[in-house]
């Protein structure tokens, strides 16, 4: 983007300093910006080059340009991300939501670096006395204990096993995962006991752990689906400013696809006027990539999310910001956001009728499958409870565990 964008310049009504659209964090009252050079020595999202290898999505490698001058670099201060080790008392999170297709589900991280404006997740981090703003996005909590703490859950002679959903509220492969590895222990202790699992993320980092799920899913014991919100990188990179560009994400379909694992898309959120314009291109992109499951969610605003969202509406559009909203309280009953079981996840009214209708039909026509009800087709027969004294990614058990009794069954794969 350039200073010359409209978009960028505009300055709204309450707000005393004029914004720029830079990227960086998604909390746009940093008028400084985040993470102005960017490193990426891990891994490939798909920001540093043009990626061309599916259809004609690419990421635009002008989009790291910062748009200000390098005196301006220069002088604004050197943010960089905090991590802050926490010993959890427990890891396993149940729910009896009939909005969400999973019952349990793990988050080794709390806070996520991809700063994701609309995040439904950023107002947990006001339950610890932080701002879901930039310390949302800048002061990730991790579960250093999680691995170990879900071996002991999985030994109880109590548990029953069923599909974990693992990075739901907040991303389990976002950039500090790289280092700290939670993730991939997590999953080293369920591929040894055979526990299912389902994963959704926003990152190419997913792709670190194939050896893992392409043999738990060789069992039926792993799906994944990725998020994709907009096909367009220019506003990918001010919407989810370190989540990988939308073509990379992509490319991971395809990978995971190639190697064996079920995945779906997750086109979320959808947001009228800015990104629904790009619902059917996206369903089709991602069938092309190999996903054979879609699922929505329209815009949610709950909490403090809503004025974080709309200082977002206001920096880089804000010559649609009042429709924006205007058609979001058409499908929330006049509010911001509804939080009611049933019309949370799409909304309610003639407006949400027809992005359910669009999303339908497109999906009809593409050939793959719509997401509905609970987890189906993850098997949990084979699993088998671990020796809390064995260490991840070891093979056997005790007697015990071997004589534990497993539950479950398989049926069609339908993804989350």
């Amino acid at each position: 983007m350039s200073d010359s964008d409209p978009h960028i310049e505009a300055e709204p009504p309450f707000i005393q300093s004029p914004l720029k659209a830079r990227k960086g964090r998604g909390a746009v009252s940093n008028l400084q910006g985040r993470y102005e050079t960017l490193i990426r020595e891990d891994i490939d999202d798909g920001w540093l080059h043009t990626d061309t290898d599916i259809g004609d999505v690419e990421a635009d490698p002008s989009c790291d340009s910062p748009a200000t001058s390098d005196a301006e670099q220069d002088n604004a201060p050197a943010w960089k991300t905090e991590v802050i080790e926490e010993r959890a008392k427990t890891i396993l999170s149940r729910n009896q939501s009939p909005d969400v297709p999973f019952s349990i589900s793990l988050n080794p991280y709390r806070g996520c670096e991809h700063g994701c404006i609309y995040c439904f997740a950023r107002p947990t981090h006001s339950y610890l006395g932080l701002s879901p703003g930039l310390d949302f996005e800048s002061r990730i909590f991790a579960k250093v204990n999680a691995p170990e703490l879900l071996r002991r859950e999985l030994a109880k002679a109590t548990y029953v096993p069923e599909p974990i959903a693992l990075g739901v509220n907040t991303d389990a492969y976002q950039p500090c995962e790289r280092d700290l590895r939670l993730t991939r222990r997590v999953l080293e202790v369920l591929h040894e006991c055979g526990h299912p699992v389902a994963l959704i993320s926003k990152s190419s980092l997913i792709e670190r752990d194939i050896d893992l799920l392409a043999d738990m899913a060789s069992r039926r014991q792993a799906m994944a689906a990725v998020t994709i919100t907009t096909l367009d990188p220019a506003v990918a990179r001010t919407l989810e400013p370190r989540a990988a560009a939308p073509a990379r994400r992509l490319r991971t379909i395809r990978t995971l696809t190639d190697a064996g694992i079920p995945v779906g898309v997750s086109v979320a959120p959808v947001i009228p006027f800015v990104t629904d314009p790009d619902l059917e291109r996206i369903l089709a992109a991602a069938a092309d990539a190999g996903a054979i499951n879609a699922g929505y969610v329209m815009l949610r605003l709950p909490w403090e999310v809503s004025p974080l969202f709309r200082q977002w509406l206001e920096a880089h559009f804000p010559d649609r910001a009042a429709r924006v909203m205007n058609r979001v309280r058409d499908m929330r009953g006049g509010k911001d956001y509804d939080s009611s079981f049933g019309t949370r996840m799409h909304g309610e009214g003639i407006w949400a009728d027809l992005i359910r209708q669009r999303f339908e039909k497109a999906v009809t026509r593409l050939g793959i499958g719509l997401r509905s009800g609970r987890f189906k087709g993850l098997d949990t027969s084979q699993f088998r409870a671990p020796s809390i004294t064995s260490a991840a990614g070891s093979s056997g058990a005790t007697d015990k565990a071997k004589n534990k009794k497993a539950r479950g069954s398989a049926g069609q794969l339908e993804l989350f």
